[in-house]
């Protein structure tokens, strides 16, 4: 897990084992869309696939290893005295050909996003050629405003197995791209106890 301050809040950019990927992938292609697991009336976001995963499912195979990064990123951001740490949501992001999550911010205390699926040429922008930023289905995150020697905006392209952590109140946006394929991502919240 390595951690960087763009522009004030800690980020946290660390790695998914390729068994946590394939477990989570394996769960999403059986499970079917259904009103008990539809998450997507309940988020921001402007994508029809989000579900959200069981918390047996959660505590049996993905817990362990996103709590250890959590620690870590806790660790190197010099943040001590944790009793425990819940994740309280987990949901996978299913964006499609110009779906998109507009800018907003998570509940918790903590947040982060994992990336198990990048489709092939997802950055390129027919529309407009030789951009120096290629934001098609990247992620920026935003605090504060642009001022001399002080950037807001930090942009983020993903690869399969990132893992990102991040405040729950620094706000985000994932951008679409206009190609036929799926981006599969998923998103949590988390709540820490601390020692008294």
């Amino acid at each position: 897990m390595k951690t960087f301050r763009a522009f004030g809040p800690t980020i946290g950019k660390g790695k998914l084992s390729r068994k946590f990927i394939n477990l989570i992938n394996f769960q999403i292609e059986k499970s079917v869309l259904s009103k008990k697991n539809d998450y997507s009336s309940k988020l921001a976001s402007q994508i029809k696939n989000e579900i959200r995963l069981s918390s047996s499912f959660i505590k049996k195979n993905l817990s362990k290893e996103l709590i250890r990064n959590i620690k870590d990123y806790l660790k190197k951001s010099e943040i001590n005295k944790i009793k425990e740490i819940k994740i309280i949501r987990l949901w996978v992001v299913k964006q499609q050909k110009n779906e998109y999550n507009p800018v907003h911010y998570h509940d918790g205390q903590l947040s982060g996003v994992g990336y198990l699926k990048i489709p092939k040429n997802m950055n390129d922008n027919k529309m407009v050629k030789n951009k120096k930023i290629k934001t098609n289905g990247t992620i920026d995150f935003i605090n504060g405003q642009k001022s001399f020697l002080s950037t807001s905006i930090y942009n983020l392209n993903p690869k399969v197995g990132d893992l990102v952590l991040f405040p729950n109140y620094l706000m985000h946006t994932a951008y679409p791209f206009n190609i036929d394929a799926e981006r599969r991502s998923f998103s949590f919240n988390v709540k820490i106890l601390f020692k008294k």
